[in-house]
């Protein structure tokens, strides 16, 4: 057996035989007076980490609720601005990222995907008026829009 093929065998053997982390339900208050409640991970330097489900308010009214890892925003989430916009679908290392909705109170809608925060690629947007567009969308542009016509 070659030298690399018995390190990956090593490394699969201690995968096999690694624990899980411990999974703990906290409640805490956060020193500029956020709130956090759901799951979370002891880490090797035995750091508290949000990992899993929970959902963490500010003191202004920003509420997120689901998927935590790494104690960033990451996986399938809902976030809730007081001012009532609010954003659904996938998040990665607390930004908007992949697909998902964006809803603002003035009932404009984005649908479509994410990138880092930016709208980028396909997407579909309701204006104020209620009219329906559908195109590729860069950030703030949207070269080719089209209306989408109902008959």
């Amino acid at each position: 057996m070659s030298r690399s093929s018995t390190v990956a065998v090593a490394h699969l053997r201690m995968a096999e035989t690694a624990t899980p982390p411990e999974v703990f339900q906290i409640s805490f208050v956060f020193p500029n007076g956020d709130k956090y409640e759901g799951e979370c991970i002891r880490t090797a330097s035995r750091v508290l980490e949000r990992n899993g489900v929970g959902t963490h308010k500010t003191p202004n009214g920003i509420i997120y609720k689901e998927n935590w890892m790494n104690d960033k925003m990451n996986g399938i989430g809902r976030l809730e601005h007081p001012s009532g916009a609010v954003y659904e679908g996938e998040f990665s290392d607390n930004m908007f990222h992949g697909t998902g909705a964006c809803t603002f109170p003035n009932a404009v809608k984005y649908t479509g995907n994410f990138f880092e925060n930016k709208l980028e690629g396909e997407g579909e947007f309701v204006d104020t008026q209620g009219l329906e567009w559908k195109g590729k969308f860069h950030f703030t542009a949207a070269p080719g829009l089209q209306l989408k016509h109902r008959m």
